[in-house]
């Protein structure tokens, strides 16, 4: 199952995954009860951990009877599960979420991705604040290289899955206003007007029609050449790809919570133009590596990205304060070493007096 939802032979559009989401939010009281029994029966034989981690609030379900089972902490982390919710139709939206606020109780704590996605969740799912840990995400920097500078190209980049949410036609309108501008600065020296919209990331076959939609636009401004789709690229491909590029905009339509690509840029010594809104905001901020702008204001980004074409030495130095701003606060030891921080504090509080040793919770499981 697993294996077919990763090569994306199985669906994940929420709109359609409403009865399977309410069913494992359900868990061990709900149709999968006999499943939950299995996996508590397969970790009777296996090393009991200090924590448990569940990756997502959709998995809460398995909170209560791991913690009963293991008699061990549970940590939930919370990392963008609200569009998911968000895109749930009706009446598994409301289900989903009142099954979820009604076992926040069996987590013993909660992680959150971003300081801005705390107080989102803690509305969304009636976790008090203060129960919420923030651990940013990091990334492994090994191979990020400052990008390359001249081939008289200055090309502006976009890094993420090919989907209207991440905010592909944003960027689009917004080149198309920052080309016009650029043209008519651009004065005797062709050179300087030497411009690419560049992109890569995931296409999923539903978002076909998307990117076609995307082009004609620009083809519609006489832009047609400059649209770049270099396709899904794996870990060389994306070190390459970012270090090609002057300035990386993925300027999404909703309050992004994790922001990866924004990290992986300035990894590169890529400066971001992004807009003021979700973690972009924190990460921006805390790196120095990019400029903010206003949301869902093509206009916005375009005079950002005309800034920075005009002004190359700004630019140079926020690639540099952002090379440098993601190995000190973004990497993935500083994210493990405040998640485990988070563990340990778990680690030295007493278990709930509600949990059973590991046998008698898999006997419970299997009445159940």
């Amino acid at each position: 199952m697993i294996g077919a939802f990763a090569s994306r032979s199985i669906s994940t559009d929420p709109k359609l995954l409403g009865d399977l989401t309410v069913s494992m939010l359900e868990g061990d009281r709900g149709v999968l009860r006999k499943e939950f029994a299995k996996l508590l029966e397969w970790l009777a034989e296996e090393p009991v951990p200090d924590v448990i981690n569940l990756p997502n609030s959709l998995l809460i379900s398995l909170a209560r009877p791991l913690r009963e089972a293991l008699n061990r902490p549970v940590c939930c982390t919370l990392q963008g599960e609200d569009l998911f919710l968000d895109g749930l139709i009706e009446p598994y939206r409301s289900r989903a979420l009142d099954l979820i606020r009604r076992q926040v109780a069996d987590v013993d704590a909660f992680v959150a991705v971003s300081a801005f996605y705390v107080p989102v969740m803690a509305k969304l799912l009636g976790i008090p604040a203060n129960r919420i840990a923030v651990a940013p995400l990091g990334i492994n920097l090994t191979g990020y290289e400052r990008r390359r500078r001249g081939g008289g190209v200055f090309r502006v980049g976009y890094f993420a899955r090919l989907a209207p949410e991440k905010g592909l036609h944003v960027l689009a309108e917004a080149y198309q206003l920052f080309r016009r501008r650029v043209g008519s600065d651009a004065g005797s020296d062709p050179s300087t007007g030497r411009i690419s919209l560049e992109a890569a990331g995931y296409l999923g076959r539903a978002q076909a029609p998307y990117l076609e939609d995307v082009k004609r636009g620009m083809a519609s401004a006489g832009l047609a050449g400059e649209l770049i789709y270099h396709g899904a690229v794996d870990r060389d491909g994306k070190l390459a790809f970012l270090r090609s590029l002057d300035v990386l905009s993925v300027p999404a339509t909703y309050d992004e919570p994790k922001g990866v690509f924004l990290l992986e840029a300035m990894a590169s010594g890529v400066p971001v133009v992004q807009p003021r809104r979700g973690a972009f905001t924190e990460i921006v901020e805390k790196t120095g590596g990019g400029v903010l702008v206003a949301p869902d204001d093509p206009a916005a980004l375009a005079a950002g990205l005309y800034d920075l074409w005009r002004d190359r030495a700004k630019g140079e130095a926020l690639g540099e304060r952002g090379f440098h701003g993601v190995r000190a606060h973004y990497s993935i030891a500083s994210s493990a070493d405040r998640l485990l921080e988070v563990y340990e504090s778990l680690i030295a509080r007493p278990v709930s007096s509600a949990a059973q040793p590991l046998k008698a919770g898999i006997r419970s499981a299997r009445q159940a």
